[in-house]
């Protein structure tokens, strides 16, 4: 894998918003092809968004998934399970589907389903597994193994979900909800059953398998991976209905209290997540071993991984489960800095001395955030939209004011884009200062794009990330998520390469004006 030293160039684009032949973006050649794109362009950081399962119910966000270590079975290639010899690939034709600049998720996870089945059929039809697929199976039973720890849970969780006609979890019938070994070890041993979890321990087989080869064909080429690790898990998940001890239910599983944050001057009634609030008491008693193991098992992801809501590790917002609103919730300490000694500890490069975290600290940064991040050289976030409002020369986003330990982003995946921005959601303040600051005079959104693009990789900042959708100047209907909308988020894709090939020449030319180009090791280049 590659490593993220020095001044680096970033791009950030997720999974699902590749090209592919089969509705969604996935692990296959258009991965790796975009990897070879970045490399060329002399960018080296590829960031993603959180790579787990998502679903209808939560409107497919990757930041409420029903497991917080699985892998979304959408992202593998069906491509790449012909080439291993577990599926013909003249019978993978009729799931192709038409280019197409969003990701339909439901014919997308229908098509994936039945293309595993049918791959698990072959691998385990006649004893294939014993022989034609005897390596392979030896690696399955490996990874079931030492992955125990949670597949067993998950693979469990969506079997019984499926029975229980998709309810949530705390809604199943009662020795099902507080899990009855006596009863659902016996249900483990049915063949149908038996079946099911073994096909779901197939398919998480075959999600790390290619992401696993991902991350190597990405290191060749001097791309790391940067990974996204929400604070948060979902109620209806695996991690919940497996550890309840861990998080602060009632005795019938219900949440006692759930995760926000409190009224703002843009949200008069604050912001009610929903998420069972963590028993940090219980985890500090093991050494944070739950937390530990979900940062682990996030490396295995990704070289880097930022830490969404970095602030509810020091103080969250606790609200009553009774209450629809967060209005009436209290601020409450978080593990702090007992569980970042222990992260410090387990974590820490021997070489850099640094920790392979990026923590997400925008909004308001108390002093205790500052001086944990200070304590642990942890580098946080400066996004260049927020830069242009009221008091602008002392804006900790504005570029004059980055320090070289963070990471600057033209946009989030929560931003509009930068064109976006400037036609739909930049106040008259922030276009005045915008148009002063950069030395323009009525800049076209397009411009506002490129000048966005050219402010992050001139950043002092170490490592500065921008999007695709900035890159190819693209408007609001490329916009990957509305914060506090349901429809139309997360689907954002890109038809084809065309266009980014294209800019990839420009973008080298500003990483290697600026200090960020890090090009393919030579045997990439020659490709």
């Amino acid at each position: 894998m590659g490593e993220l030293r020095g001044r680096k160039a970033g791009v950030l684009m997720h999974i699902s918003s590749l090209p592919g032949k089969y509705g969604v973006g996935d692990f296959g050649d258009d991965a790796v092809e975009f990897a070879r794109i970045l490399s060329r362009a002399g960018v080296s950081a590829w960031q993603t968004l959180p790579l787990v399962p998502t679903s209808e119910a939560a409107a497919h966000s990757p930041y409420s998934s029903p497991s917080a270590f699985a892998g979304n079975i959408m992202y593998i290639s069906p491509d790449r399970l012909a080439d291993r010899g577990l599926i013909d690939a003249r019978d993978l034709a009729k799931f192709e589907a038409r280019p197409s600049d969003r990701v339909d998720y439901a014919t997308s996870y229908r098509s994936k389903k039945k293309i595993l089945a049918e791959c698990y059929r072959n691998f385990r039809e006649n004893d294939a597994h014993r022989t034609t697929f005897r390596d392979m199976s030896d690696k399955f039973w490996d990874f079931c193994a030492s992955e125990a720890y949670w597949l067993e849970d998950y693979a469990l969780y969506s079997v019984l979900k499926e029975i229980e006609g998709e309810a949530a979890w705390s809604d199943w019938r009662p020795e099902y909800r507080s899990r009855d070994w006596s009863v659902l070890d016996e249900l483990k041993l049915e063949p149908e059953i038996s079946h099911a979890l073994d096909e779901c321990r197939f398919g998480q087989f075959m999600f790390y398998a290619q992401l696993e080869e991902l991350l190597a064909e990405c290191g060749r080429l001097n791309v790391s991976l940067i990974g996204d690790l929400p604070i948060y898990v979902a109620y209806d998940s695996a991690d919940v209905w497996g550890r309840q001890d861990l998080f602060e239910l009632d005795p019938d599983g219900k949440p006692i209290s759930v995760a926000g944050v409190p009224p703002d001057y843009f949200s008069p009634t604050g912001q009610r997540w929903g998420n069972p609030i963590y028993r940090w008491g219980a985890m500090r008693d093991d050494g944070f071993g739950w937390w530990i193991g979900r940062l682990r098992h996030a490396l295995k992801q990704a070289d880097k991984v930022r830490i969404d809501h970095f602030r509810g590790l020091l103080q969250y917002w606790e609200i009553p489960a009774s209450e629809p609103t967060a209005e009436k919730g209290r601020w409450m300490p978080g593990p702090a800095w007992d569980l970042f000694h222990a992260m410090r500890y387990c974590f820490t490069d021997s070489a850099t001395g640094q920790m392979p975290f990026i923590a997400e600290d925008l909004g308001v940064r108390t002093d205790d955030v500052i001086a944990a991040m200070e304590e642990f050289s942890l580098p946080g976030m400066k996004v260049l939209q927020f830069a242009f409002g009221e008091g602008m020369p002392d804006n900790p986003y504005i570029p004059h004011n980055h320090r070289r330990n963070s990471v600057v982003y033209s946009g989030t995946h929560d931003n509009d884009t930068s064109a976006g921005w400037w036609s739909c959601g930049a106040t008259e303040t922030e276009k005045k200062n915008f148009a002063r600051y950069m030395s323009l005079e009525n800049p076209t959104p397009e411009e506002v794009a490129d000048v966005m693009v050219r402010s992050a990789l001139s950043s002092t900042a170490d490592l500065a990330v921008i999007t695709v959708q900035d890159i190819l100047r693209l408007g609001a209907p490329a916009r990957m998520n509305t914060p506090s909308t349901i429809k139309g988020n997360w689907e954002w894709r890109l038809k084809d390469f065309s266009e980014l090939e294209k800019e990839a020449g420009r973008i080298a030319e500003l990483n290697e004006m600026f200090g960020r180009c890090h090009p393919a090791k030579p045997e990439a280049q020659a490709e």
